[in-house]
């Protein structure tokens, strides 16, 4: 239980920090609601949750490809950003309330999806989590390593279950008007997180 509850611990400030996921969760809770702000940040606990179980169960196989490919894969996390960007900058500025009016609906699957497959583009998390089982002492495939990783699962949905909460408090405040600004802002956000990915990606190839 130790193991778990230092997990969740960890999982929900590694979890604060907001990157390119924590302003998608936010656009997500704003333009769509807090259940589709919070399934945005669950994508993202999954991902960090099926790095950490190959790192727990000790898949040094696995985790040793990742690693040597991290290069092509963060240059598609770089590029999925940039589009991400793309299609924020172009989505529709109508408040909540004005897409429930109108009948639009996003898909859970979809949002889940995107989150999780930005946050598999770092595959180096995996050497973050094995870092972190031994500066606590845990060995791979241990109980406690297992235990860790459910944490950090559990500490980050809590974040995520936080930060919609939170945001989707503000929900109703936002026109249409104040939501193509945020969409804006949003795209150009993202737009530099993917370049500067882009640039550190090729940077490290070369």
């Amino acid at each position: 239980m130790e193991s778990l509850i230092k997990g969740i611990i960890l999982g929900f400030s590694i979890a604060a920090p907001v990157g390119p996921i924590g302003l998608l969760c936010i656009r997500t809770t704003l333009s769509q609601g807090r259940a589709f702000g919070f399934v945005s940040g669950l994508g993202a606990a999954t991902a960090d949750a099926m790095y950490g179980t190959l790192a727990a169960l000790g898949l040094t196989v696995i985790s040793h490809f990742l690693i040597q490919q991290s290069a092509w894969i963060n240059l598609v996390g770089a590029l999925f950003l940039i589009y991400l960007a793309y299609r924020t900058f172009g989505a529709p500025a109508a408040s909540a309330d004005e897409q429930k009016d109108a009948g639009i609906k996003g898909s859970y699957l979809r949002t889940f999806g995107t989150t999780l497959l930005l946050t598999l583009t770092n595959p180096l998390t995996i050497v973050s989590f094995a870092g972190i089982f031994a500066g606590m002492n845990i060995g791979p495939a241990s109980e406690s390593s297992v235990q860790l990783v459910l944490g950090v699962f559990l500490g980050s949905a809590l974040w995520w279950l936080f930060l919609s909460g939170t945001v989707g408090l503000l929900q109703r405040m936002i026109s249409s008007r104040l939501m193509k600004r945020i969409n804006t802002l949003s795209a150009l956000v993202l737009l530099g997180f993917g370049v500067y990915s882009l640039y550190r990606t090729f940077k490290g190839l070369y």
